[in-house]
């Protein structure tokens, strides 16, 4: 027999009743029934019931062992009991009858609870890792990324994607975050970066004549935590392609996403018709580059409306350039009591509140009445007006923001993410996709320049000529995917033209002299043959996260970052020794 087991704890089943067994695994708890010992043991694999009775050689061992401990088993597989059979176990008809307990690991006192979905505070979660990760649900999650990244690589490699991979020390480079640099010890004062992605790497793979590209990437961006986010690292599944247009890259991707949400989520409806949205429409109807589609509200401009009525905040707002008013329609949100609660819901992010309209069947029996203090103020035709509008009827509402759009998108998105769920308009366990398309090349900043708004190796909509123009008017042929309210992917048809390159980042501020140093590499390759090319990049931790319906990705990394990006387990980041320093020709300055 195996010096350790025969089988794991998911294997045995009534074919075994009779069999000389041996298992070893954790002992996931221990059960005293007067006489007679129980101990759920479990592995990897799954879980198998022990028992031993005071005639057992075993019995005294198995009295001294506790949770969590690493024991090996010898032992008869027995069938159970018809009344004691447990469904939930694949292991749930048998168990096995212990002749001998060998102890191979005891543990301490525990800091915490692996038996069990005890919710424990987070930072004891992630200072134990390995015992949180023994924990089922955390070891299902990754069990499930695994083999989710598996099903992508075959998936790629079925349409014909060959993978390479791509150097992780290497130079600095404007990815939209902070890199995390490297000091290098043979040139002093000199420093490597860790990629924020293979962006340049993958294009030169593109140059160097391989078609199509992938890879299963690690990136290293040093951001603010989120919920939906790593501070530290991540990885994305990376994607470039040789002679396409955007359509091109759509159809490659479809297949492998789709593929993969109908596969480790078959009990959730996943829609193919991924729409494709203008990146100024998604903010204009859902306050968001990211919608969730799954709720059917779609904002409306209602400007028109409110422009010279007897609501003088509004109409105020609308003399000035570049405000507007915008509607959020609320379905069945017709009450006072429902809009007084989303009013105290805008209050909660900030805003004085929100201006409300909603009908109602009217006091003297004779139809329709709008209610409300916008009502009362605009009068009977400008409501109707805006109901038609937004195809409203008796026992609906809309909800009111106004002044310039990028500053009330975010909030009016909120609030119709919170009306969607209030009012059980947002459809459960589906995933509905949407690709952003037709971002803008360039944003103006705080302190009135120009620069990029995406990334920057995307290629302007209309080529050299459309840069000859008003900056921001430029579109790139840049692209998201969203899903249920998160960005998946994003990518981007990408500039290949040197000349092009040049004018994009001169707009941008950076003269050639600064492009050729900082992407010396690329400027070079271009002007050797660049085939017209294209990718995209999908956030792997980011997806599992959808699949294993979880709200916070810490849920679904192995080894994750706290939110103030330490690893509480292995303790960084730490201090390096004076020698250490010395040899990178280094000093740390203390913080005033």
């Amino acid at each position: 027999m195996h010096a350790y087991r025969s089988h794991t704890c998911a294997d045995l089943n009534t074919a075994h009743v009779g069999n000389e067994v041996r298992l070893s695994g954790w002992v996931h708890r221990v059960r005293d029934h007067g006489g007679v010992l129980f101990i759920d043991l479990r592995d990897h694999y799954g879980i198998t019931q022990i028992l031993a009775d005071s005639d057992s050689a075993a019995f005294k061992d198995i009295e001294k062992v506790r949770a969590e401990w690493v024991v090996q088993i010898d032992g008869r597989v027995k069938a159970r009991d018809a009344s004691l059979v447990n469904p939930k176990l694949p292991t749930g008809e048998i168990e096995v009858y212990a002749t001998a307990l060998t102890v191979l690991g005891e543990a301490a006192e525990l800091p915490m609870p692996v038996f069990g979905d005890v919710d424990y505070p987070e930072e004891t979660r992630l200072t134990y890792r390995f015992l949180d990760l023994r924990r089922e649900k955390l070891h299902r999650n990754m069990m499930m990324r695994s083999n989710v990244v598996r099903s992508m690589r075959k998936r790629m490699w079925d349409q014909g994607f060959n993978e390479f991979q791509t150097p992780i020390i290497t130079a600095s480079s404007p990815e939209g975050a902070r890199d995390f640099l490297v000091p290098s010890r043979l040139h002093p004062g000199k420093f490597y970066a860790l990629p924020q992605a293979p962006q340049q790497f993958k294009q030169l793979i593109m140059v160097a004549g391989f078609d199509r590209y992938f890879q299963i990437a690690p990136c290293f961006r040093d951001e603010d935590p989120r919920a939906d986010r790593s501070p530290t690292d991540f990885y994305q599944l990376d994607i470039e392609m040789s002679f396409v247009e955007q359509e091109d890259v759509f159809a490659a991707v479809q297949p492998v996403i789709q593929g993969i949400f109908e596969e480790f989520a078959p009990e959730k409806k996943t829609y193919s018709d991924w729409t494709k949205i203008a990146y100024r429409d998604s903010l204009k109807w859902y306050g968001s580059d990211k919608p969730d589609l799954r709720n059917p509200i779609k904002m409306q401009d209602v400007s028109a409306h409110f422009a010279g009525s007897g609501f003088a905040i509004f109409a105020k707002l609308l003399e000035q350039d570049g405000n507007e008013v915008r509607a959020i329609p609320a379905p069945t949100g017709g009450s006072r009591k429902f809009c007084d609660r989303m009013n105290a819901f805008a209050q909660k992010e900030g805003l004085p509140g929100m201006g409300y309209i909603f009908w109602r069947k009217a006091e003297d029996g004779s139809g329709m009445e709008a209610a409300g203090p916008l009502a009362k103020n605009i009068g009977p035709e400008r409501t109707e007006a805006i109901r038609l509008q937004l195809g409203l009827g008796e026992g609906d509402a809309a909800f009111f923001l106004g002044g310039k759009p990028e500053a009330f998108e975010a909030t009016a998105g909120r609030a119709r993410n919170e009306i969607g769920r209030e009012l059980g308009l947002t459809e459960q366990n589906c995933f509905k996709f949407a690709w952003i398309v037709d971002f803008p090349m360039f944003e103006k900043t705080d302190e009135g320049k120009i620069d990029f708004s995406h990334n920057p190796f995307s290629m302007p909509q209309g080529g050299m000529e459309a840069l000859m123009g008003d900056p921001l008017q430029v579109y790139a042929y840049q692209y998201d995917l969203a899903c249920n309210g998160y960005e998946l992917i994003s990518g981007g048809i990408r500039n290949h033209k040197p000349e092009i390159m040049f004018k994009a980042f001169e707009l941008a501020g950076y003269p050639n002299s600064e492009v050729e140093k900082r992407f010396g590499g690329m400027v070079k390759a271009f002007k050797y043959g660049a085939p017209p090319h294209g990718g995209c990049a999908a956030g792997i931790d980011r997806i599992v996260m959808l699949l294993a319906d979880e709200a916070n990705i810490r849920e679904v990394i192995m080894f994750p970052m706290n939110q103030r990006a330490e690893d509480l387990l292995m303790g960084a980041p730490s201090e390096p020794m004076n020698a250490q320093l010395r040899e990178l020709n280094l000093r740390v300055v203390p913080k005033e």
